[in-house]
Formats: C-alpha cells, sequence, structure tokens
C-alpha cells in the first residue's frame, strides 16, 4: 500500500493541505468543514497555542499575542527594509537575534520564526491526522518561487520541529501546473500569475507527455494581497489624520480592527459595488467615530502601481523565456487576491486571454503539492518535474565582485565546479564567500554564508588552485565544498545566514514540550 503523502500550501495569509486519496487529490477539511486555514498562530496567557481559525479570531482582542504574515520574515535580515516595515506596523514584537536574524517576543518568551511555521504545519498535519485517523509523517511543502536557499532551509527546519519529514520542496506555481494536469496531451506552454497574502511569484512552464519543465521564473516575496490592504488602511488613516491629526495605527487594537475590516471589504467588493469602512479611535475626550466608504475605482486606484509591478516581474519572466505573450497557449491564477475582478481584468489586459480558474485559487498549490507527493513515493509514474535556480549564486572574486558560478534559471539538480587560483605569492588560506542574487557587486546580494580553506601549499600567485563545487539539490538547497587537489584538502561551506538553526537546536525544539502544539 502506498504511503499518504501530505500536500501543504503554507501561505502568508493562509495556508491549505491535501492529499491523494482513493487515487484523486483530496482538500482536507477540520471539524468545521474548514479548507483553508489562516497562517496565525496565538499565544495565550496561559502558555495555550491557537492556530489557524481560532487564532485569527484573537488578532482584534489580542493583537500583541498574535503572529500574522510571519512567512514575510523569514530568512530575513534584521537591517533590511522589509523588516522595518514589519517592525512599524506588526502588533508583535520583532527583535534583533544572532547574526542579524529576526526573532519575535511573545508574553516574555523568544521565538523563531521556523517555530511560528512550525506551528501552522503542526496544525495541517493534526487536520489531516483528526480526519483519517491515522498518522502522517511525510510532506511536499509549497513555497514561492523566488525564495532563497536561506528561506527554504528555514521551511525545512520548520518541517522538522513539526514533526514532519518534508520529502520535496516545491515551488507554489510549479504545483498549481502539476493541479490543473498540463502536461497530459500535446505540447504547451503556460504561465503562472501567483499572487497570494503576502508573495507574487510567476513562472513560465513547458508541458507535454508527462514532464513539467520550469522554463524560467521570477518575483517579488514582499508583494501581495497584504499590500492592497496596507494601501486602503493607509488612505483610510491619511484621511483621520487630516481631520482629526491623530493617527489610528498607533492603536494596536484600532489597527487590528482597522485591517480585519479592510480585509473584509477587499473580499467583498468582488461581488458589491462598494461597501463602508467604520473605526471607533480613543481621544481624550473618549472616542471619535469615523466611516469612510470604498468601491471599486478607488480599489483600482490604490493598487494600479501594486499590479504594474507584478507586470514588471512578469516582463522580467518572459525575457528570461525569450517569449512573448503571444507564445503562451495557457494562463494558471493562483492565490486568493487572485479573485479580486480588478486583478483579472488587470491579468487578462496584460496576458490578451481568458485564465483558466476552475480549480479554487486558495486550494490548487496543496492540491499540485500533493500530487508532487504521490509521484515521489511511486502513486503516479511517467511524470518528470524539472524546476529552476531562482536566483545566480557565486563567490566573491577581487574587486567586491560577483563571480557567477550557477546562473538565475539554471534546470534542478546542479552540479558545477569552477577553478580558481591564489591571487598572492605563498597565500596560506582563501576566503570563500557565498552570496545570492543579480548584482555584479557582491555585497549587495544575499550572503548564504562563508569559510576558509587554510594551509593551501607554497607557490607564486596564479599557482596554486583551488576548486568551488556548487551542488543543489532538486529542493533548491546549496552545498558548497572547496577542495585543493594538491593536498586533498577540503572544506565545505558552514551557513552564517540570518536566522539559520544548528541541527541541534531543530532537534531540541522538535521535542520540546513547549511546543505540543493545543491546535
Amino acid at each position: 500500500m502506498i504511503e499518504k503523502v501530505l500536500g501543504i500550501d503554507l501561505g502568508t495569509s493562509n495556508s491549505c493541505v491535501a492529499v491523494i486519496h482513493n487515487q484523486v487529490p483530496f482538500v482536507v477539511p477540520d471539524a468545521h468543514g474548514n479548507k483553508i486555514q489562516p497562517s496565525i498562530v496565538h499565544f495565550d496567557q496561559a502558555g495555550r497555542i491557537l492556530v489557524g481559525v481560532e487564532a485569527k479570531q484573537k488578532l482584534a482582542t489580542n493583537p500583541k499575542q498574535t503572529v500574522y504574515a510571519s512567512k514575510r520574515l523569514i530568512g530575513r535580515k534584521f537591517f533590511t527594509s522589509e523588516v522595518k516595515k514589519a517592525k512599524y506596523l506588526m502588533p508583535y514584537s520583532i527583535l534583533e537575534g544572532p547574526n542579524h536574524s529576526v526573532l519575535l517576543e511573545i508574553n516574555g518568551q523568544i521565538f523563531t520564526l521556523q517555530e511560528i511555521s512550525a506551528a501552522i504545519l503542526k496544525k495541517m498535519k493534526s487536520i489531516a491526522e483528526n480526519y483519517f485517523k491515522e498518522t502522517f509523517h511525510k510532506a511536499v511543502v509549497t513555497v514561492p518561487a523566488y525564495f532563497n536557499d536561506n528561506q527554504r532551509a528555514a521551511t525545512i527546519d520548520a518541517g522538522k520541529i513539526a514533526g514532519l519529514d518534508i520529502i520535496r520542496i516545491i515551488n507554489e506555481p510549479t504545483a498549481a501546473a502539476l493541479a490543473y494536469g498540463y502536461g497530459s496531451g500535446e505540447k504547451q506552454t503556460v504561465a503562472v500569475y501567483d499572487l497570494g497574502g503576502g508573495t507574487f511569484d510567476i513562472s513560465i512552464l513547458e508541458l507535454g507527455d508527462g514532464v513539467f519543465e520550469v522554463v524560467s521564473s521570477a518575483g517579488d516575496t514582499y508583494l501581495g494581497g497584504e499590500d492592497f490592504d496596507d494601501r486602503i488602511i493607509d488612505w483610510i488613516c491619511d484621511a483621520f489624520i487630516r481631520e482629526h491629526d491623530i493617527d489610528p495605527r498607533q492603536d494596536p487594537y484600532v489597527y487590528q480592527n482597522l485591517r480585519s475590516q479592510v480585509e473584509h471589504a477587499r473580499i467583498s467588493l468582488n461581488e458589491k459595488e462598494k461597501i463602508s469602512i467604520t473605526m471607533n479611535v480613543p481621544n481624550e475626550d473618549g472616542t471619535i467615530p469615523f466611516e469612510m466608504v470604498f468601491d471599486q475605482p478607488k480599489l483600482k486606484e490604490l493598487v494600479n502601481d501594486l499590479m504594474q509591478r507584478t507586470f514588471q516581474v512578469c516582463d522580467e519572466a518572459l525575457s528570461h523565456a525569450t517569449m512573448r505573450v503571444s507564445d503562451l497557449n495557457g494562463l494558471i491564477l493562483v492565490g486568493g487576491p487572485t479573485r479580486m475582478p480588478i486583478v483579472r481584468n488587470f491579468v487578462q489586459g496584460y496576458f490578451q486571454r481568458e485564465p483558466k480558474a476552475n480549480i479554487d485559487p486558495d486550494q490548487v498549490v496543496a492540491i499540485g503539492a500533493a500530487i508532487q507527493g504521490d509521484i515521489l513515493v511511486g502513486g503516479q509514474k511517467d511524470v518528470v518535474l524539472v524546476d529552476l535556480t531562482p536566483l545566480s549564486l557565486g563567490i566573491e572574486i577581487r574587486g567586491g565582485l560577483l563571480h557567477r558560478i550557477v546562473e538565475i534559471n539554471t534546470p534542478l539538480p546542479v552540479d558545477h565546479t569552477e577553478s580558481f587560483t591564489t591571487s598572492m605569492d605563498d597565500q596560506q588560506s582563501v576566503r570563500i564567500s557565498v552570496f545570492q542574487g543579480e548584482s555584479k557587486k557582491a555585497t549587495q546580494n544575499e550572503l548564504l554564508g562563508e569559510f576558509v580553506l587554510h594551509d593551501l601549499p607554497q607557490g607564486k600567485a596564479g599557482e596554486v588552485s583551488v576548486d568551488v563545487n556548487f551542488e543543489i539539490d532538486t529542493n533548491g538547497i546549496l552545498n558548497v565544498t572547496a577542495v585543493n587537489s594538491e593536498t586533498g584538502r577540503k572544506q565545505s561551506i558552514q551557513l552564517i545566514a540570518a536566522g539559520r538553526l544548528e541541527k541541534e537546536q531543530v532537534q531540541e525544539l522538535s521535542t520540546s514540550p513547549q511546543f505540543d502544539f493545543k491546535t
């Protein structure tokens, strides 16, 4: 009997779990019939951890103890603009940890972002186990196509903490293409436009005869429905400030109530022409009531530049694929915000075609992950999936430049070696600094890690060589090794990137009573 593998869409705003059941994809509901769970974690004063629907209910009443949109921070350094923005907006406390990592402080306790993701993954695991009355060990988990090495590794660590063996990390747009079953007939070229709660990806895939090959991908890991809501919130708050000289965003309870209303209003505009948004802002004399009417034309005005940002990313993906919109045979929409009529109209205008939309955009990625899990354990055969590296990878060389060893959009897996020579006479060691990104200047890219190869043989500059090997597995996880062929001395990279957990830390967290989640 083939083992069931969980397919988990670990989203910024919402998460979903699916399995292959009786040979068909099945999205698993919780005990109340909910197939989608908010990616929200609440820590109450008694030490209980609530996840999903229950946690979202606490946002308005206990915002400082309730974590949402944490996926936007995972794998980022504390000093980045994305973290600075979150520090200003989020009601929970965001702190700097070792090596510029990001930590959260809730009720006086410190949590890593991997632990927050682990709580959500464990919730999805428990939903499936409660429904099927059996234990699940393996999972395929999705990530944005543009997630870097550090973000992917952090997701795998979160799975281990949650008691899951993540047998594959799969890119969200690729999972969506699997769910739609493209590739069973003649060769087709498909674009997957994935606008989620916190991230945007576009992937171009060539599909046919059971082969799913990603030709190019591009993305923005800080662009999604949350930003649409931010635009609406800023519009309302700016109007209030002009009238009363008070910023409602400074009160966490007012802010969370407003955010909930804005999200509801944005979704309601899928079917309504206009909707009212109200708030009551405390002041010295009591409260100030405030109301604004929100409609489709105003939404279009507020988010127009955000939509144009997605199309700039689409231009980039098509350019990498050396294609035009007219070369595409199909278009798939993924992510809750793509339900919005404004988004669909914008996207249809750009791609000049009707999108595929017969699978729920909030469920399609989990379904694809479940299909991939079934393929990996032998349930489905004659299906080949070829994904890409989302960003270039290389090492710093003289002059502070980046020498690319693996180019962006290289098919996975990768095993590539290049030789370098010493730059000084009798050089005893060489430092290997590994970066990920597209800038020619090394330090303008993401530092993934560095290490030193010692005890090189004596020789003149340019005579002693070091072979540097970049190996990337099918999850997109990087391993770097440097070898001096004369001495046979070898050194592998020691990752120092922000937020990385040691194996011992992951093992300790996975067995900690603190993370026996009450999900």
